[in-house]
């Protein structure tokens, strides 16, 4: 527990390789893995490609992006139904360090956040105050 951070139930991430900076995203524990919000997700062989676009979020640039799957993966989404996301490995900025990470692509319009941050990525690294907010600094 000595070398872990605290963290809040809600922080700012930046995903380096997509330029998304500053990105809210909530910390969920009942999450297994990371998801992150986009739009027309379009698997072609061994890469996948989507859209950064939400109205909402200000980190969101509108760009098209494409890169190498990572996985596909089978993720039971928050309305309790079996998905098949492709995943992709990002280097993310968190806290004042630098990780790799592997982040699910999905359609989360209708969801307050744009992004989550799951067990996986957090186990062995740091523990969830859910009373607390924001406790890390802007990277960006």
């Amino acid at each position: 527990m000595k070398n872990k951070k605290v963290i809040g139930a809600k922080e700012s991430i930046s995903i380096i390789d997509l330029e998304l900076f500053n990105l809210d995203a909530k910390v969920d524990t009942g999450a297994d893995s990371n998801a992150l919000h986009c739009d027309d997700i379009w698997i072609d062989g061994d890469e996948v490609e989507f859209t950064l676009l939400d109205e909402i979020h200000p980190a969101y640039h509108g760009k098209t992006m494409r890169l190498p799957i990572h996985k596909i993966k089978r993720i039971k989404s928050s309305n309790g139904l079996m998905q098949e996301r492709a995943t992709i490995r990002v280097t993310v900025a968190f806290f004042g360090k630098r990780y790799k990470s592997v982040i699910s692509l999905t359609d989360r319009s209708d969801m307050k956040y744009p992004m989550l941050i799951g067990r996986k990525f957090m186990s062995g690294r740091f523990l969830v105050d859910v009373s607390k907010e924001y406790l890390g600094t802007k990277e960006y």
